[in-house]
């Protein structure tokens, strides 16, 4: 034996993780031929845990502090190599060390929409993405259940199961609720406590916490967010008149400051844009009636109001039959959709019931 060899000998061993990923979940301490000197150092950082592992076979779980590895605190490996009266030589084992820190702001998204039916919109399609937070609460289980043999675990090496098992628990959760679209965001915490509480159970077998969910948005289709744009537009102008009037006298006023026309001012812009206005109140056609919308019973609940638009759309794919009951202002109870002659189109392209045998 050389003399480099009888030094190393001497020394004692330490065994210890620096981690510097900021995204790594498990590290395999790397040592030649996995012998480790009786009498080693076990440093343990807060935030992380130390796993031995012999011969395949998990052994003892170390928490934050340091440790003499020797016959006293090692009472699994002990058992499991028969060291009674304690030992001299270097044995072999396998030391793993898990990072038991919050991994925050992991990404959770829907890959295609979900379908829901709003009780204002109707029929509709969302979809919703967030952040969660998870921790390995179980050393043991965790490498047991999720790690294997493997040399390193990352974040993203478990990502996807996680995401797998949040986006169904939340279509669950959002079609239960029957919460309108356009109150969503007002619940979005709520549906987040909700999804926590329901996802528990399934990561707690792979020693999984979840210490967070948060849903971060729910959108609609792009062309219902430009109708819903559009109505809030309608909604701020308001009186159109007025908003007329208004829009004509403030174009005549920039093209008399401007030079565009001589003499034009504020007072002569609001006069003609109310003779402007006046013309077109006298020369447009009367306002078109509003459409007849219906409320249709479903299951006891009553839902709608429906234009005859969605009603058709509905009677195609079964949801509305001539049988379903229905109601509009102005009818004196609800009727049988099939006896409203407004509703005759409905139903024009879905066959009858077919006669008894």
């Amino acid at each position: 034996m050389g003399l480099f060899d009888f030094f190393r000998g001497e020394f004692i061993e330490v065994i210890e993780w620096l981690d510097e990923s900021r995204d790594l979940i498990v590290w395999r301490f790397d040592h030649h031929d996995n012998e480790i000197k009786n009498g080693a150092k076990l440093v343990v950082r807060e935030s992380q845990a130390a796993v031995l592992v012999s011969e395949g076979q998990m052994a003892d779980v170390y928490p934050p502090g340091t440790h003499t590895l020797a016959t006293q605190n090692m009472p699994v490996l002990s058992k499991l190599k028969g060291w009674a009266y304690g030992f001299e030589s270097p044995f072999k084992s396998e030391v793993y060390f898990v990072n038991t820190r919050v991994f925050a702001d992991r990404k959770w998204g829907t890959k295609n929409p979900i379908t829901l039916r709003d009780p204002e919109i109707g029929p509709v399609r969302i979809r919703a993405f967030g952040n969660y937070a998870l921790r390995v609460s179980d050393p043991a289980k965790f490498l047991r259940q999720l790690v294997g043999t493997s040399s390193f675990f990352s974040t993203e090496d478990i990502n996807n199961n996680l995401r797998d098992m949040i986006v169904p628990r939340f279509a669950d959760i959002i079609g239960e609720a029957k919460v309108p679209v356009l109150d969503l965001a007002a619940n979005y915490n709520e549906f987040g406590n909700y999804i926590k509480e329901k996802i528990s159970h399934d990561f707690d077998e792979y020693g999984v916490e979840i210490t967070k969910v948060l849903v971060e948005n729910i959108s609609l289709p792009p062309d219902v967010e430009a109708m819903l744009d559009k109505r809030s537009s309608m909604g701020i102008v308001g009186n159109l008149d007025q908003f007329t009037k208004y829009q004509v006298a403030s174009n005549l006023e920039g093209l008399g400051q401007s030079g565009g026309i001589p003499g034009v001012g504020l007072g002569v812009g609001m006069a003609v844009g109310n003779q402007v206005a006046n013309a077109l109140n006298n020369t447009a056609p009367p306002p078109v009636p509003p459409a007849v919308t219906y409320f249709v019973a479903v299951n006891g609940q009553q839902t709608g109001p429906y234009d005859v638009a969605i009603l058709t759309n509905m009677a195609n794919q079964g949801l509305l039959s001539r049988d379903s009951l229905v109601w509009a202002q102005g009818m004196a109870g609800w009727t049988a959709a099939g006896q409203v002659s407004a509703l005759g189109s409905v139903f024009a392209t879905v066959p009858p019931p077919l006669p008894p045998a």
